[in-house]
């Protein structure tokens, strides 16, 4: 499609513009992501970085701070996600509670 490739300050580039946010729309409507378990992903990135749970205590601090969040008996504070978010380059949004 032609319309892929329009110019900037074009006509057919601000349909383009239209027809994103229109598919934007549609698509918060109708499709909802499903909501991701975060202790997963953090499990799945250690995993592929080769690490144990004492490579994480620099982040999360003590061994049983680390067991106990990975364990899910305690949860992940706004400090820790932070830290998390930072150290395996994850999305801000990851940590936010399904709305």
């Amino acid at each position: 499609m032609e319309i892929f490739h329009a110019e900037p300050n074009s006509p057919e580039y601000d349909e383009l513009g239209v027809l994103i946010l229109l598919i934007k729309d549609y698509d918060e409507r109708h499709y909802s992501l499903p909501a991701v378990d975060i202790l997963e992903v953090i499990k799945e990135k250690m995993k592929e970085k080769g690490l144990r749970n004492k490579d994480l205590e620099p982040i999360i601090g003590s061994k049983g701070y680390v067991s106990s969040i990975l364990s899910e008996r305690r949860k992940i504070t706004l400090k820790i996600a932070g830290r998390l978010k930072d150290y395996f380059k994850l999305p801000a949004e990851i940590f936010l509670p399904a709305s």
